[in-house]
Formats: structure tokens, sequence, C-alpha cells
């Protein structure tokens, strides 16, 4: 389903005014306010600032390496078919240096054979979170073998999938279209069985 700019939210979007006020009494950055997904959850401030601060911290202050973290992202919003996700997180990897052919790759990850081991355990663990709701022995085991000289990567993986898993079933749930600046389905504008 696209959710174009111009439809409104099962959940009105705060104006912009009333968005940046209550980040500011949430503790919100005022970017984030110009968002159409905060312009939604704002609507209960506290719980605005919860995720923001869950999220923030991943994205900015996390110790799995951003590549990763975004392709994730990416695949949940393929398998979803999250268009608000995939297109505004395409724009937040493209600018963390991903290449458009790594996020494109998420599509078919198993047969993209520029994907090595790392992204391979990550995006077995997306799979298995979004289909099944848990990550399977087979990819723990995988991503152990990747990451698990450090345990804090392995919390952090987990946590990230299960997270965007959650704001892709908040975005899809409310119904949250894209802002007007924003290109749907990039690259090419397809998304998941177009």
């Amino acid at each position: 389903m696209s959710l174009t700019p111009d439809r409104e939210a099962r959940v009105p979007r705060l104006s912009l005014d009333e968005a940046k006020a209550a980040a500011d009494e949430a503790g919100v950055p005022d970017y984030m306010a110009e968002l159409a997904i905060f312009r939604v959850l704002l609507n209960h401030p506290k719980l605005a600032s919860g995720l923001n601060d869950l999220l923030a911290r991943m994205l900015w202050q996390g110790k799995l390496d951003k590549r990763l973290r975004e392709l994730a992202i990416m695949r949940i919003a393929w398998l979803t078919a999250c268009e608000y996700e995939w297109s505004q997180h395409w724009r937040v990897a493209r600018g963390l240096g991903v290449s458009a052919d790594d996020l494109a790759g998420v599509r078919d990850w198993q047969s993209r054979a520029e994907f090595g081991s790392a992204e391979r355990a990550v995006l077995a663990a997306t799979d298995d979170v979004v289909r099944e709701g848990t990550v399977s022995a087979e990819s723990w085991t995988a991503c152990k073998q990747e990451f698990g000289a450090d345990q804090a990567v392995l919390v952090e993986l987990v946590t990230a999938i299960s997270a965007w898993r959650m704001i892709a079933s908040i975005l899809g749930s409310l119904e949250i279209p894209l802002e007007h600046d924003v290109v749907s389905w990039p690259p090419d504008g397809n998304g998941p069985g177009a």
C-alpha cells in the first residue's frame, strides 16, 4: 500500500508547530518533530520520547556496525512492505555511505554474492524475527561466530531488529504517510510484489 504524503494517518498528524512544542516538552529533537511518524507519535509525548531515545541510542551511539544495522532495517521494510521505513532509511543509509546496490540487494539477499558472512548472519536473523518472532538457533550460531567476542553487539543486534520491526508495525497500523520530499521505494519505485 502506497501512503502518499497527502493521505492522513489513522491518528491525525499534529501541525508542525504543535509537534515541535510537544517535542520540546518531551525532550525529542525538533528535527524529529518534522517527520510524519513523530508528528503522529507526539500525540503521546512520553511514548514518543521513549521511542526516540531507544532508536537514537542505536542510530548514533550503537556498537553494531551502522551498515549492518541499516541492511537489517531495509530487509525488515522489504519483508513487511513498509514503504515509509524503506524510503526513510534509504536516505539514512545512503547518508552513512551504504551503497545503493547493497540496499537494493537486501530484497533478495540470498542471491547477492557480494554479501559476506556478517551480512548473511544479520539478514538471516532479521528474516527469522520478522517471520517467526525470534532468531533461530542456526542464525544465532552464525551471529555468535561473527560477533560473539562482543556480547553487547549481539544484544544490540537483536534489539535493533526487534525495534525496527516494531516501528514497521506502528507505521503500517497507523498508516503514516511519506513526507512530501521523500521518494517512494527507491531506487526504482518498485516495492514488494511490484
